[in-house]
């Protein structure tokens, strides 16, 4: 079947970086905002991460969203909801500070156009762990815009995480096509070649490989942007 989609991840794939990195530099500046509202950095950074642990274990009966506060206040002990015009405030007003720990590449710009140009549906299927205004900043930070995208997944429009096939699901029902005519293209092996499984051509974006199981990556198509281009101008 004819292509018509392209999904893209964005953390290590549209936008270079290496997440560990990321992690430790966003939960940080994060912590350090929140402490002067009574959050001790620890224990903060630890509510996060149990939030992120609902978020992944999702199982569509309700928002990642309302999954990761469940997780934070269960963590903490205390409604984080409550303060939530002050996590906005982060998001505003410091948050892009975290870009100086991520790389920035003028091929995305250069892949985005070329998906464009060919009539193709360009996707922001990066993992929907993060509220849309954090998600809007990667994208900029990667030189891009929301808008260059027919839809991008956020904690807020999201029931599911990677690696869930229900993710890629959810996104071929929102914008009612079939996986067959759906390539997604990402870094993580474990994450986003799992869309193979689903009927979805795929790419192995390997400049920011993650391959926690060291799996062989020679079956899947992969390579640099070089080799993503020539992909996609094939289709």
């Amino acid at each position: 079947m004819k292509a018509t989609t392209i999904l893209f991840d964005l953390d290590g794939t549209l936008l270079p970086m290496n997440l560990d990195v990321f992690m430790k530099a966003y939960f940080g500046g994060l912590a350090e905002h929140m402490a002067p509202y009574g959050y001790e950095p620890k224990r903060f950074i630890a509510s996060i991460w149990q939030g992120s642990a609902y978020m992944v274990k999702n199982n569509g009966k309700r928002t990642n969203e309302e999954a990761f506060w469940d997780g934070f206040n269960n963590s903490y002990g205390r409604d984080g909801r409550l303060d939530e015009e002050h996590f906005a405030e982060f998001y505003r007003t410091k948050f892009d500070s975290v870009s100086a720990v991520c790389g920035r590449s003028d091929r995305a710009r250069e892949v985005i156009d070329l998906v464009k140009k060919k009539g193709l549906r360009p996707v922001l299927a990066t993992n929907p762990v993060f509220p849309s205004m954090a998600t809007e900043r990667r994208i900029r930070w990667a030189g891009l815009a929301p808008e260059d995208f027919v839809l991008f997944t956020s904690y807020e429009n999201s029931s599911f995480c990677k690696p869930s096939l229900d993710y890629y699901r959810s996104i071929t029902n929102t914008l009612g096509v079939s996986p067959e005519e759906c390539v997604m293209v990402g870094n993580d092996v474990g994450e986003d070649m799992i869309a193979e499984k689903l009927g979805m051509r795929v790419f192995l974006l390997t400049d920011c490989l993650i391959n926690k199981s060291g799996e062989d990556i020679s079956k899947y198509p992969n390579g640099s942007f070089d080799e993503l281009i020539e992909f996609i101008s094939s289709l």
